[in-house]
């Protein structure tokens, strides 16, 4: 076969190898960047009910389980949401003194 395509053994086992490890890193990195949990970590306690504002407004729900859910950061706001929203949510609630992350 060496002879007869002119290539290498050595070098065509190079390329066969690293193809598909590019290939499902890439994959991987794509399909983790489309969906973000906002997760709210902290919060500054002279500022608790501001972000409590914040938290009811972004998931719609009552302030008793708004509450709840700020009261038991760190804990995850909103899942599977577009980078847009992800983004437009923390900068919503770390404007008003509580501390998010996007995973």
């Amino acid at each position: 076969i060496e002879e007869a395509f002119g290539v290498s053994a050595a070098a065509s086992a190079g390329v066969v190898m690293a193809a598909p490890g590019a290939a499902a890193g890439g994959g991987e990195a794509a399909e983790e960047k489309t969906e973000f949990d906002v997760v709210l970590e902290s919060f500054e306690a002279s500022s608790k009910i501001k972000v409590l504002k914040a938290v009811r407004e972004a998931t719609g729900l009552g302030l008793g389980d708004a509450k709840a859910m700020v009261e038991a950061a760190p804990k995850a706001i909103k899942e599977g949401v577009s980078k847009d929203e992800a983004e437009a949510l923390k900068k919503a609630i770390e404007e008003v003194g509580g501390k998010v992350t996007l995973k």
